[in-house]
Protein backbone atom coordinates (compact mmCIF):
# COMPACT_ATOMS: atom_id res chain seq x y z
CA UNK A 1 0.00 0.00 0.00
CA UNK A 2 1.66 3.58 -1.06
CA UNK A 3 1.76 6.06 1.61
CA UNK A 4 -0.57 8.19 0.12
CA UNK A 5 -3.32 4.70 0.59
CA UNK A 6 -2.04 4.74 4.23
CA UNK A 7 -2.80 8.15 5.01
CA UNK A 8 -5.98 8.01 3.20
CA UNK A 9 -6.99 4.86 5.18
CA UNK A 10 -6.18 6.74 8.72
CA UNK A 11 -8.12 9.46 7.97
CA UNK A 12 -11.28 8.23 6.78
CA UNK A 13 -11.30 5.97 10.05
CA UNK A 14 -10.80 9.09 12.25
CA UNK A 15 -13.64 10.60 10.40
CA UNK A 16 -17.21 10.67 12.69
CA UNK A 17 -20.96 10.73 11.84
CA UNK A 18 -23.80 12.21 12.64
CA UNK A 19 -27.43 11.38 12.11
CA UNK A 20 -29.64 14.13 12.21
CA UNK A 21 -27.02 16.89 11.88
CA UNK A 22 -27.54 20.50 11.62
CA UNK A 23 -30.87 18.91 10.69
CA UNK A 24 -33.23 16.14 10.31
CA UNK A 25 -32.78 14.15 7.55
CA UNK A 26 -28.69 15.14 7.86
CA UNK A 27 -25.88 12.82 7.78
CA UNK A 28 -22.50 15.14 8.94
CA UNK A 29 -19.18 14.04 8.11
CA UNK A 30 -17.29 15.35 11.30
CA UNK A 31 -13.64 15.81 10.82
CA UNK A 32 -12.65 17.63 13.71
CA UNK A 33 -10.91 13.94 15.37
CA UNK A 34 -8.21 14.69 12.68
CA UNK A 35 -7.09 17.28 15.03
CA UNK A 36 -6.88 15.97 17.94
CA UNK A 37 -4.30 13.29 16.99
CA UNK A 38 -0.59 14.70 15.82
CA UNK A 39 -0.15 11.79 13.55
CA UNK A 40 -3.67 12.34 11.65
CA UNK A 41 -3.14 15.73 11.40
CA UNK A 42 0.45 14.94 10.03
CA UNK A 43 -0.73 12.29 7.85
CA UNK A 44 -3.45 14.93 6.49
CA UNK A 45 -0.65 17.43 5.85
CA UNK A 46 1.54 14.58 3.86
CA UNK A 47 -1.07 13.13 1.91
CA UNK A 48 -1.76 16.92 0.52
CA UNK A 49 1.23 17.90 -0.30
CA UNK A 50 2.55 14.78 -1.49
CA UNK A 51 -0.73 15.03 -4.12
CA UNK A 52 0.52 18.75 -4.53
CA UNK A 53 4.36 18.34 -4.92
CA UNK A 54 3.34 15.70 -7.64
CA UNK A 55 2.07 17.69 -10.04
CA UNK A 56 2.91 20.84 -9.44
CA UNK A 57 7.19 21.00 -9.31
CA UNK A 58 9.70 23.79 -10.69
CA UNK A 59 8.02 26.63 -12.22
CA UNK A 60 4.44 25.55 -11.57
CA UNK A 61 5.02 25.48 -7.98
CA UNK A 62 1.95 26.67 -5.50
CA UNK A 63 3.09 30.35 -4.44
CA UNK A 64 -0.31 30.90 -2.30
CA UNK A 65 -2.30 28.37 -0.34
CA UNK A 66 -5.80 30.18 0.12
CA UNK A 67 -7.77 28.62 2.88
CA UNK A 68 -11.67 28.82 3.19
CA UNK A 69 -13.61 30.09 6.26
CA UNK A 70 -13.69 28.48 8.67
CA UNK A 71 -12.50 25.21 8.26
CA UNK A 72 -10.00 25.60 5.80
CA UNK A 73 -7.88 27.18 8.30
CA UNK A 74 -7.11 24.45 10.43
CA UNK A 75 -4.62 22.63 7.80
CA UNK A 76 -4.16 25.73 5.04
CA UNK A 77 -1.28 27.63 6.84
CA UNK A 78 0.02 24.28 8.02
CA UNK A 79 0.12 23.18 4.56
CA UNK A 80 1.31 26.19 3.10
CA UNK A 81 4.39 26.11 5.44
CA UNK A 82 5.19 22.65 4.31
CA UNK A 83 4.94 23.90 0.36
CA UNK A 84 7.00 27.26 1.26
CA UNK A 85 4.04 28.70 0.25
CA UNK A 86 2.22 32.03 1.87
CA UNK A 87 -1.12 31.54 3.20
CA UNK A 88 -4.49 33.77 2.15
CA UNK A 89 -7.25 33.63 4.44
CA UNK A 90 -10.72 33.77 2.42
CA UNK A 91 -13.43 35.00 5.08
CA UNK A 92 -16.83 35.91 5.32
CA UNK A 93 -17.90 39.43 4.42
CA UNK A 94 -17.06 41.82 7.14
CA UNK A 95 -13.89 39.78 8.95
CA UNK A 96 -11.19 41.10 7.35
CA UNK A 97 -9.38 44.28 7.38
CA UNK A 98 -8.62 47.32 4.57
CA UNK A 99 -9.80 47.12 1.04
CA UNK A 100 -11.28 43.88 0.11
CA UNK A 101 -12.88 42.34 -2.76
CA UNK A 102 -16.50 40.18 -2.63
CA UNK A 103 -18.02 37.25 -4.37
CA UNK A 104 -21.50 35.95 -3.71
CA UNK A 105 -22.80 32.48 -3.29
CA UNK A 106 -25.52 30.55 -2.43
CA UNK A 107 -25.62 28.32 -0.13
CA UNK A 108 -28.40 25.39 1.13
CA UNK A 109 -30.68 28.03 2.76
CA UNK A 110 -30.01 31.68 1.10
CA UNK A 111 -26.99 33.62 -0.16
CA UNK A 112 -23.63 34.37 1.77
CA UNK A 113 -20.59 36.94 1.02
CA UNK A 114 -16.82 35.75 0.66
CA UNK A 115 -14.10 38.16 0.75
CA UNK A 116 -10.33 38.56 0.65
CA UNK A 117 -7.83 41.51 0.89
CA UNK A 118 -7.40 43.16 -2.08
CA UNK A 119 -3.53 43.02 -1.79
CA UNK A 120 -3.36 39.18 -0.81
CA UNK A 121 -2.43 37.83 -3.92
CA UNK A 122 -0.48 39.17 -6.91
CA UNK A 123 -1.37 39.06 -10.53
CA UNK A 124 0.34 35.73 -11.92
CA UNK A 125 0.54 34.21 -8.84
CA UNK A 126 -0.27 30.57 -8.81
CA UNK A 127 -2.84 29.46 -6.36
CA UNK A 128 -3.92 26.35 -4.47
CA UNK A 129 -7.74 26.78 -2.93
CA UNK A 130 -8.06 24.21 -0.06
CA UNK A 131 -11.12 23.84 1.97
CA UNK A 132 -12.30 20.52 4.42
CA UNK A 133 -15.63 19.23 2.52
CA UNK A 134 -16.50 19.92 -1.44
CA UNK A 135 -20.64 19.61 -1.31
CA UNK A 136 -22.30 22.24 -3.92
CA UNK A 137 -18.99 23.98 -4.76
CA UNK A 138 -20.52 27.48 -3.79
CA UNK A 139 -18.19 28.50 -1.23
CA UNK A 140 -15.12 26.80 -3.15
CA UNK A 141 -16.42 28.98 -6.43
CA UNK A 142 -16.59 32.29 -5.00
CA UNK A 143 -12.89 31.79 -3.65
CA UNK A 144 -11.97 30.92 -7.02
CA UNK A 145 -13.91 33.74 -8.31
CA UNK A 146 -11.86 35.91 -6.20
CA UNK A 147 -8.63 35.14 -6.78
CA UNK A 148 -9.62 35.79 -10.34
CA UNK A 149 -10.27 38.95 -9.72
CA UNK A 150 -6.84 39.68 -8.14
CA UNK A 151 -5.49 38.10 -11.00
CA UNK A 152 -4.09 34.88 -9.45
CA UNK A 153 -3.87 31.58 -11.09
CA UNK A 154 -5.79 28.82 -9.90
CA UNK A 155 -3.43 25.39 -10.27
CA UNK A 156 -6.35 23.07 -8.29
CA UNK A 157 -9.06 22.85 -5.66
CA UNK A 158 -7.82 21.16 -2.72
CA UNK A 159 -10.36 18.94 -0.43
CA UNK A 160 -10.05 16.56 2.26
CA UNK A 161 -13.72 15.04 1.32
CA UNK A 162 -16.04 15.32 -1.50
CA UNK A 163 -19.56 14.75 -1.30
CA UNK A 164 -19.81 12.99 -4.71
CA UNK A 165 -23.67 12.60 -5.19
CA UNK A 166 -24.06 16.59 -5.44
CA UNK A 167 -21.54 17.34 -8.24
CA UNK A 168 -19.81 20.51 -6.45
CA UNK A 169 -16.63 19.50 -8.70
CA UNK A 170 -18.51 20.47 -12.00
CA UNK A 171 -19.12 24.39 -11.00
CA UNK A 172 -15.46 24.30 -10.19
CA UNK A 173 -12.93 26.09 -13.16
CA UNK A 174 -10.07 24.50 -12.19
CA UNK A 175 -9.07 20.64 -11.49
CA UNK A 176 -10.18 19.12 -8.21
CA UNK A 177 -8.40 16.76 -5.79
CA UNK A 178 -10.20 14.83 -2.70
CA UNK A 179 -8.74 12.57 -0.50
CA UNK A 180 -11.82 10.94 0.43
CA UNK A 181 -15.27 10.24 -0.85
CA UNK A 182 -18.59 11.45 1.95
CA UNK A 183 -21.02 10.03 2.32
CA UNK A 184 -24.11 11.08 1.35
CA UNK A 185 -25.57 13.71 3.38
CA UNK A 186 -29.27 12.71 3.69
CA UNK A 187 -29.98 9.55 5.47
CA UNK A 188 -31.20 6.87 3.12
CA UNK A 189 -29.55 7.87 0.12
Amino acid sequence: MSDIEQYKTLLKSSLRQYEDFPSKGILFEDILPIFRSPATFQALIAAMRLQIEENFTGDRKPEVIVGLDARGFLFGPTLALQLGAAFVPVRKAGKLPGPVVEAEFQKEYGKDVFAIQADAIEKGQRVIIVDDIIATGGSASAAGELVSKLGGEILEYVFLLELDFLKGRDSLKAPVYTLLSGQPTKLGQ
